[in-house]
């Protein structure tokens, strides 16, 4: 008799960032985040107030537990029994808490879905710093032997996530009044160019993921008849202003492209999973305002959320993981120039910077 289709995975846990839930919530949820910086809670309050201008309540949570729920459904649909968990970096529910209670339940060995698409220090690496440390807490508690736990691989290249991205710009484009051409500004989160460099070390980088990920939308776009053209930009850059980041600005891009005599855009988030702070306030928001203070015709593109081909490629990256982790060799189908990346790390990948080796452990990779 064949092994169940999961097998040998207990559970499936969706791992994210976090985010407050209420107004009391968002320094507290703040200082998670920069821990071990010394910021100050009077720049926390400053840095919080675009979750202050939502109440306090950030989206991410609402829609992790709605890709929770589409990722059970789409298991069940499929005849598969695995249960699906969900913990965060920097919030309830804590990614500790969870594997305890995942552990308590009789799990030995789980699967994680990290909801970053793409392979940086922060999309990547640091999540498995994070996920080391908890099963550390965990097996120490324990008295060792807790739990196994395996990640997922980045997944920017998978055809159910490529498809959700290139179905939303399509849709946006058909809001947009009708009219010759029309430029696609496709966005994501920016990041130090150390860490730019870092990511490109022993494989593609962070932005060469994004740019693959650009040109196989555009080459769709094109099949289907629309003309484009398109550019990639970046959002969210915080921290000290001396230092680099990656450019340009989504906003001073879009000065730059009003200027060169663009005046229908599609800003299409690419870097992004879900509609969470970064995309409702800095393209919903700062961005839009910014189109139409140009006197640009703008549309935001949805992200990949809960498409249905979004989430049936996610069930297939872990379908595909678990045979292979029984000793079969499933197909792997990506889209793009780009390979699928490993299931475990080269050593040295991801850092924060190049060449820097700091000794915290990490699962899916080693601290080399």
């Amino acid at each position: 008799m064949p092994e169940p289709a999961a097998a040998p995975y207990d559970a499936l846990l969706l791992c994210s960032f976090g985010g407050p839930n209420a107004t009391e919530d968002v320094v507290p949820f703040l200082r998670n985040v920069v821990r071990g910086k010394g910021v100050p809670d009077e720049r926390l309050e400053e840095v919080g107030e675009h979750y202050f201008h939502f109440g306090g309540r950030s989206p991410i949570n609402e829609q992790n537990l709605a890709l929770r729920a589409a990722l059970a459904a789409e298991l069940e649909r499929r005849g598969v029994d695995l249960p699906v968990l969900w913990g965060n970096r920097n919030w309830h529910p804590y990614t500790v808490d969870t594997l305890r209670d995942a552990h308590a339940f009789g799990a030995r060995r789980i699967l994680v879905l990290v909801t970053s698409a793409y392979a940086s220090y922060s999309g990547s690496r640091q999540y498995r710093e994070h996920l080391a440390a908890a099963v550390a807490e965990l097996d120490a508690e324990l008295g060792g032997a807790g739990l196994e736990v395996d990640v997922v691989r980045p997944f920017f290249n998978d055809p159910g996530f490529v498809a959700a991205n290139t179905a939303a710009v399509v849709r946006a484009v058909e809001e947009l009044p009708a009219d010759n051409g029309v430029h696609v500004a496709y966005v994501t989160h920016s990041i130090p160019d150390t860490m730019q460099d870092a990511s490109a070390v022993t494989g593609p980088g962070y932005r060469e993921q994004h740019e693959d990920v650009r040109a196989v939308i555009d080459a769709e776009l094109r099949e289907r008849g629309l003309e484009v053209t398109s550019s990639l930009s970046y959002c969210s850059r915080s921290g000290d202003p001396r230092t680099p980041w990656l450019e340009p600005d989504i906003n001073d891009h879009l000065a730059d492209l009003a200027e060169a005599g663009v005046r229908r855009v599609v800003i299409a988030p690419i870097g992004f999973i879900s509609d969470h702070m970064e995309v409702a306030w800095d393209l919903d928001t700062e961005a839009m305002e910014t189109a139409r203070g140009l006197g640009m015709e703008a549309a935001r593109a949805a992200t990949a959320g809960v498409a249905p081909e979004f989430v049936g490629g996610l069930v297939d990256l872990v379908l595909e993981r678990a045979a292979r982790e029984r000793g079969e060799e499933p197909p792997v189908v990506v889209r793009g120039a780009l390979p699928a990346f490993p299931d475990v790390a080269p050593p040295g990948s991801c850092r924060m910077r190049h060449g820097e080796v700091t000794g915290i452990p990490v699962l899916a990779g080693t601290e080399d």
